[in-house]
């Protein structure tokens, strides 16, 4: 399952991503979104885990949670129609 990850520091990488939802589950791809002016990131992301149960588990314990000082929206991303 894809999720869609927002409110984190520019300077938070991939692998911190990956270690932070690694706790629940198998990652299979992290990515953030990156200002191609700056070349910072733009506080937002994807993260796909592979089981959807570990997905959902990682949205109810991550969703609002404080992580660098800043409260994470954490919840399945929206496919493009």
């Amino acid at each position: 399952m894809n999720l869609f990850v927002a409110n984190f520091y520019e300077d938070i990488t991939e692998e911190d991503l990956e270690r932070l939802f690694g706790r629940y589950g198998e990652v299979a791809a992290a990515r953030i979104w990156i200002d191609f002016e700056t070349g910072k990131s733009k506080g937002f992301g994807f993260v796909e885990l592979k089981d959807d149960w570990d997905a959902e588990r990682a949205i109810e314990k991550l969703d609002g949670k404080r992580w660098h000082g800043m409260n994470l929206t954490v919840c399945k991303a929206r496919t493009q129609k």
